[in-house]
């Protein structure tokens, strides 16, 4: 089986290489670039990259904007390295469309739970597994969604989020348990993280975005 590719970007080359042994060690392939300029070279000309990890603060262009640049031409799973407790870092890379996000220091260990959960969840589905509510279909082995039989774009988090909402269409969720299902972690941030991406799905949903109900002091619920 062909090994999965994995981009690690960061200025620093200590940081790098640790980060790189912990990942060959799980037997993936890992390729490296020490600035923005470079991440986006190496993105292009390199096929069939599983997964990016992007350190925030870096020269000639900074974390922040290869990932809009990525986000413009891919659903790849991204995660975001930066400062420990930029909480509006945090809640900007959600925006982008980040998948997870790692505050520097952090155990490589936790880093490559992360990374394997993110592309086990990627791959999990079995072909011609389909799910439908009310005109919401969602193909889990294609990973697309289409509204009324059009096709719409989501990031990796947001058809992850719609996914967990449609399979347990009718019952009310609380965040906690969206971040435990979705998350696929114990996630210690603001709960403003789902409220970003709720937010975001239902105005890519249209007018089955209304389907997504706000359930006050708990949570969400998926409903007509």
């Amino acid at each position: 089986m062909e090994r999965l590719k994995i981009l690690v970007v960061d200025d620093e080359s200590r940081m790098r290489k640790l980060v790189r042994d912990f990942l060959v060690k799980k037997d993936f392939e890992v390729l490296e670039a020490g600035d923005g300029e470079e991440a986006l070279d190496v993105f292009y000309n390199e096929k069939n990259i599983a997964l990016v990890i992007l350190d925030v603060m870096m020269p000639k262009i900074n974390g922040w904007d290869v990932c809009r640049e990525i986000r413009e031409n891919s659903k790849v799973p991204i995660i975001m390295l930066t400062a420990k407790g930029a909480e509006n870092d945090e809640l900007l890379g959600f925006e982008l469309g980040v998948d997870e996000y790692i505050s520097k220091p952090f155990s490589p260990k936790i880093l490559v739970a992360r990374v394997e959960a993110i592309l086990r969840r990627a791959n999990k589905y079995s072909a011609n597994d389909t799910i439908e509510f009310e005109g919401i279909v969602v193909d889990k082995a294609a990973h697309q969604v289409t509204v009324d039989g059009k096709p719409i774009e989501l990031s990796y988090k947001e058809f992850e989020l719609l996914t967990y909402f449609v399979e347990n269409a009718g019952i009310a969720l609380s965040r906690e348990k969206i971040l435990n299902n979705v998350w696929n972690y114990d996630y210690f941030g603001d709960a403003r993280t789902i409220d970003t991406h709720v937010k975001k799905l239902r105005s890519k949903l249209g007018d089955k975005g209304e389907y997504i109900k706000t359930v006050w002091g708990m949570g969400y619920k998926l409903e007509v």
